[in-house]
């Protein structure tokens, strides 16, 4: 027997670790589950080995989720139409344009035909099969609906790409604006000023303020060129160091729900990608305290993964689902009277549902008003910004015009 060190989440969301002696990898897996561990295959080692799956950054294809929804989508229709599971993913593997993903499917397969499990040879992919996708897949192996469970999955993994694309559609619009307004500004600041700077020193006249203001900035910005590329490279990096401690991206997380015009596009989405995911967990046969770890998990923003731990803790400690998410005040009062209902009434996967479809719809008319909103305020960015430095560099010209009438 070798021995083997571990890493798992308890039976209440805990993060568990220690070492077990066992004949192999599978042994340990099965061991935890017994004890109402749930094992992280990617963690599970010999004691002594290195991983083995070590690779130089920045080198190898990215399997996207593009490439996982194809996937999921062909082999449901393969399995649907009586192809073993086997050869449907031999054929996955060799028609795979992605040689990494290719390579992972190869693996898969080879585990297969060993004997383990469909959902526990996807586990030892973690970068490309999340919890999600493994235990929705372990409930279709389970309960013999693996086509339908696949096919179920495809569908949500399809809506949640097609949100997130939503969102990002929704970002690049003012964030390219504010970069185009930022290089013209610098330009105008390093290049543009400095020479009407020049010409004005000749007129021997004090400046308008407007244009001594804008002369000053110039050389501030000439003079602490370096300096200030360096404050926000470090302002970047401070923030992005924070946003990876727990407080850092609790707090990040939390603003970014409260800002004035984004806050309410990203609380939609949250709600509409929570109540998805939950739907389809629930639907597949999930028990509700893995469908809840798992969605905190993937919930994309940590005061809703809070928010969701508090209500697995609740129903756990037999209260309901719904009063700890009233309590939390991240999600609108009628999600949670929704959600009331679907539990009374027993039909809580459908109610869910049925609230993602709406957020969905919600979600799109979000992006089409912050898109119609957006318009006139960059107007009006770009004219109090880049206006306003022209029209301080053409001051003293209008008031030499007069002098000399």
């Amino acid at each position: 027997m070798a021995t083997f060190m571990w890493q798992g989440v308890g039976p209440r969301g805990e993060t568990l670790q220690g070492e077990m002696e066992a004949t192999n990898r599978e042994a340990v897996i099965s061991r935890l589950r017994s004890q109402r561990i749930r094992p992280r295959a990617n963690k599970i080692r010999a004691k002594g080995k290195l991983d083995q799956n070590i690779k130089i950054p920045g080198f190898g294809e990215k399997v996207s989720q593009k490439d996982v929804v194809i996937f999921t989508r062909q082999l449901a229709t393969m399995i649907d139409a009586g192809l073993p599971i086997v050869q449907a993913l031999d054929i996955l593997a060799q028609q795979s344009e992605n040689k990494t993903f290719s390579k992972s499917i190869k693996q898969v397969k080879q585990d297969v035909e060993s004997g383990t499990t469909f959902a526990d040879s996807l586990r030892k992919h973690p970068k490309q099969f999340d919890d999600l996708y493994t235990n929705m897949v372990d409930a279709g192996e389970i309960g013999g609906i693996l086509d339908t469970i696949l096919a179920r999955l495809s569908a949500y993994m399809e809506k949640a790409l097609k949100l997130k694309s939503k969102i990002k559609g929704a970002m690049i619009y003012p964030a390219s604006i504010v970069s185009v307004a930022v290089i013209v500004t610098g330009i105008l600041l390093i290049f543009v000023i400095p020479t009407f700077a020049d010409m004005f020193s000749s007129f021997g006249k004090a400046l308008p303020l407007p244009t001594q203001i804008a002369i000053n900035h110039s050389y501030v910005t000439i003079a602490y060129f370096p300096y200030i590329i360096a404050f926000w490279i470090s302002l970047f990096v401070v923030i992005r160091m924070w946003y990876r401690t727990e407080k850092g991206k609790f707090a990040i997380d939390g603003t970014l729900l409260k800002l004035p015009i984004f806050g309410d596009l990203f609380r939609k989405a949250a709600v509409a990608r929570f109540t998805r995911t939950l739907s389809t967990l629930l639907s597949s046969g999930v028990p509700v305290l893995d469908a809840l770890y798992i969605t905190g998990k993937t919930a994309g923003n940590k005061v809703v993964e809070k928010a969701i731990f508090n209500a697995r803790q609740s129903i756990s400690e037999g209260r309901t689902l719904t009063e700890p998410l009233i309590e939390s005040q991240v999600f609108p009062p009628m999600v949670c009277q929704m959600i009331n209902v679907g539990e009374t009434t027993g039909a809580l996967d459908s109610m869910l549902n049925k609230i993602a479809d709406f957020y969905d719809d919600e979600v799109d008319n979000a992006v089409a008003n912050l898109t119609a909103l957006m318009e006139p305020l960059v107007i009006v960015f770009l004219g109090v910004i880049i206006g306003g430095l022209v029209v301080a560099m053409y001051l003293p010209i209008f008031q030499l015009g007069s002098v000399l009438n």
